[in-house]
């Protein structure tokens, strides 16, 4: 019987888990709420217990599963197993994953950083069609990516190979970005990206656009309230919606024109916003990549959800 797989993915509010097929398809999945209490020592036990738990539960051991692929926030060394820097698990110290899962659950075990295994999903079984090259960009609260060239992970000399979020693309009026330096394109193109643009624009519009009655009231304005007001014609939101595609198509041309993938597949809250999203930015994409990458490289809506995490985790232990 063909060995089964693991995928794992810790998040700061919860821990998604599933069992996969060798070919990525998701047989089981559950989730635990993650307890950062205690500088986050109950994270790694309590996901054990609750690995324990389900092969308990579905009558499978170890010999069952052929590894576990991780993906986590923070800093990951993907030698040692270990992961340090990890904020919003309240990981202030370097931790021994791979050590603590392998000693409990005889099982060999695979970790890379989250927004890389989110990339390795959709490359496998989303949007990238399993083609060799692609860039992955997730747009959150921040902007994430991974990048895939001839089949393998960029990671970087220091791991920080694939930070799109930190590719300088506002020269207007630079925010300073949480990385401390001004203008990144989370700045502009994350969900906080988008509302940093509406309150920059607004401030110069004098009409009276319904996006402009909602800031000048001090409602709550999210990314998903400003599309949908562009998409009714706001005038406003539709300024904001040229802009972001502006910042966010430059740097997806940039992207492509370094690296030439088959799919630029772009996931996250914010591409919630669907076709509408991709129609602003693929304009500005064709008009700024050289032009053999912009007859190439397409742009894609990311597939696979929430899911993502957990597939590309899984793909881990084939690789």
């Amino acid at each position: 019987m063909e060995k089964k797989i693991i995928g794992i993915d810790l998040g700061g509010t919860s821990i998604k888990f599933a069992i996969l097929t060798q070919a990525g398809e998701i047989q089981e999945k559950w989730s635990i709420k993650t307890n950062i209490l205690d500088e986050g020592s109950h994270i790694v036990p309590e996901m054990i217990a609750s690995i324990q738990h389900h092969l308990d539960l579905l009558n499978l051991t170890a010999e069952n599963f052929l590894g576990i692929g991780m993906g986590s926030p923070g800093v990951v060394d993907r030698q040692a197993g270990t992961v340090v820097g990890a904020y919003n698990l309240n990981w202030k110290t370097p931790q021994l994953v791979k050590e603590q899962m392998e000693v409990a659950l005889g099982i060999p075990f695979y970790i890379d950083n989250d927004a890389n295994v989110a990339a390795l999903g959709e490359r496998w079984v989303g949007a990238g069609g399993n083609a060799p090259d692609v860039v992955f960009m997730t747009l959150g609260t921040g902007v994430g990516g991974g990048v895939i060239a001839d089949g393998n992970l960029i990671h970087g000399i220091a791991g920080a190979g694939g930070e799109l979020g930190h590719i300088v693309v506002d020269f207007d009026q630079p925010i300073m970005c949480t990385c401390g330096k001004p203008g990144c394109l989370e700045t502009v193109a994350s969900a906080t990206g988008i509302v940093n643009l509406t309150r920059r624009y607004a401030d110069e519009y004098a009409g009276d656009a319904r996006l402009k009655q909602l800031i000048d009231d001090g409602d709550d304005v999210t990314a998903k309230v400003v599309f949908d007001l562009a998409k009714e014609g706001d005038e406003l939101a539709l300024i904001v919606y040229r802009n972001f595609s502006r910042y966010l198509g430059i740097a997806c041309a940039n992207i492509a024109s370094i690296l030439n993938p088959s799919t630029i597949v772009i996931g996250g809250g914010v591409s919630a916003a669907g076709e509408f999203l991709l129609n602003g930015v693929e304009a500005v994409f064709k008009a700024n990549a050289f032009p053999q990458v912009a007859s190439s490289t397409k742009l894609s809506l990311a597939q696979l959800g929430n899911d993502a995490g957990v597939i590309g985790a899984a793909s881990l232990v084939l690789q």
